[in-house]
């Protein structure tokens, strides 16, 4: 049986109008700010050399060389393609919600390959948990996007996360920095934030995209209340009221505001999205808008 498309065909056409602005949605490493200089075809004249053995001479100035009897290579500044990738988060945390965060994340990752494939851009997507998953390479066209569809689609959820460990892998497997993409609750028993400073301090760009279920920011339950921890099992037994929601809400509103700053600390960025939010109005609204694109 067939899974059903991630996003329709309506939500993909739009999609191939955020192509022409991908540099200026994420500003930085993607096609900017990189420039490399070299001789023969390229995007913008940069300047002259002289011609030295060796060189190609398909990329002298044979004006120059009739007007001054010398020979002279064009130079151009080319902006060298940046390694795009994705952390997908899909341990058991994501699972929660109406609709899961799991699903919602997994439609923003979709929408986020497409607009790399229809620019003829590659990008890596990376599942995680407690360990780094298989990497899927989104790459060749958007008529190669139906079988990433389909995998997304397929990713199951589970186990624990362990983004120290999922860190450490990362780094090993790609040395080249690049633009690095994190869609996840940020939620779990262990620390995020020293690993995402390591992943920073090693030169990847972050963007952080922030999932959450309007129960993560606001509970709705009241009174003696016994919550197992989804990903360790662990039970807690507490007493909610009104007082009780508003100091948590503070709590989460401060702990989403420290990931914003750990982002723009290291030159990245944070977006915040509820799954209330339908991904379509999160991709043109929110996650653009924070890039500073009109």
């Amino acid at each position: 049986m067939a899974t059903e498309p991630l996003i329709d065909r309506k939500f993909l056409e739009r999609l191939e109008q955020l192509t022409i602005r991908w540099h200026r949605v994420f500003p930085g490493l993607v096609g900017g700010h990189q420039t490399s200089r070299v001789a023969g075809p390229g995007l913008e004249f940069f300047d002259h050399r002289h011609f030295t053995h060796g060189d190609d001479v398909r990329a002298v100035n044979w004006r120059a060389y009739l007007r001054l009897e010398k020979m002279f290579l064009k130079m151009f500044q080319t902006e060298p393609r940046v390694p795009l990738r994705i952390l997908l988060d899909t341990s058991l945390s994501m699972q929660t919600g109406s609709p899961p965060k799991s699903l919602y994340a997994k439609k923003l990752a979709a929408a986020l390959a497409y607009i790399a494939m229809v620019r003829l851009d590659s990008i890596a997507v990376h599942p995680f948990a407690e360990a780094l998953g298989e990497v899927l390479l989104c790459c060749g066209g958007r008529h190669r996007f139906g079988p990433v569809s389909e995998y997304l689609s397929q990713l199951p959820v589970e186990g624990s996360t362990d983004f120290f460990e999922v860190a450490r892998q990362f780094s090993a497997r790609h040395v080249q920095r690049g633009l690095l993409i994190i869609i996840s609750d940020f939620l779990g028993a262990k620390d995020w934030e020293r690993p995402l400073q390591y992943l920073a301090e090693f030169g990847h760009e972050l963007l952080l995209i922030q999932v959450w279920g309007e129960e993560d920011r606001e509970p709705p339950w009241e009174g003696e209340l016994a919550l197992t921890e989804v990903e360790t099992g662990e039970m807690v037994e507490l007493d909610f009221d009104d007082a009780a929601r508003r100091r948590y809400t503070e709590a989460f509103d401060g702990y989403s505001d420290s990931l914003r700053k750990l982002a723009l600390r290291y030159g990245g960025r944070h977006v915040g999205l509820a799954t209330s939010l339908p991904v379509e109005d999160a991709v043109f609204g929110p996650l653009v808008v924070s890039q500073g694109v009109e």
